[in-house]
């Protein structure tokens, strides 16, 4: 049986400054994850913090929102055949570093704060992620 699901993927503000949104585009579609729909947009600290609101007690909190709000982001929604845990796969690791060869994090994150891509880890998180970037 077939699962089709709809997740949320970012390009973060590290890897769409440095040009790479096509070559992480290009990687989703080779793995059949269609990209639905996708935006450039440029997200304000009180837009990144109420989209990352689930991490607020966390210490990194702070940092991840001005990052988030730093510069463009493309927000997309990516669908396939298990797409929330195929998205999780391409991009690999939160750290570069301990992600796996040939991931997105691997090949263009920066550091585990500037990994270049975001992606929801649930379908609840999908469906709260997608809203809160396409039907608003």
């Amino acid at each position: 049986m077939s699962n089709i699901e709809q997740t949320l993927s970012i390009i973060k503000p590290d890897a769409v400054e440095r040009n790479l949104s096509e070559k992480i585009k290009e990687i989703f579609l080779k793995n059949k994850l269609k990209i639905l729909e996708s935006k450039k947009i440029k997200l304000s600290v009180e837009e990144a913090s109420e989209f990352y609101k689930v991490h607020q007690t966390k210490p990194f909190y702070n940092n991840l929102c001005k990052y988030l709000s730093s510069g463009p982001i493309i927000a997309m929604i990516l669908e396939g055949e298990d797409a929330i845990l195929k998205n999780r796969k391409l991009m690999g690791a939160t750290d570069p570093k301990k992600a796996d060869e040939n991931t997105i994090r691997k090949m263009y994150g920066l550091s585990i704060d500037k990994n270049s891509v975001h992606g929801s880890d649930s379908p609840d998180n999908a469906k709260k992620e997608i809203d809160f970037f396409f039907n608003n």
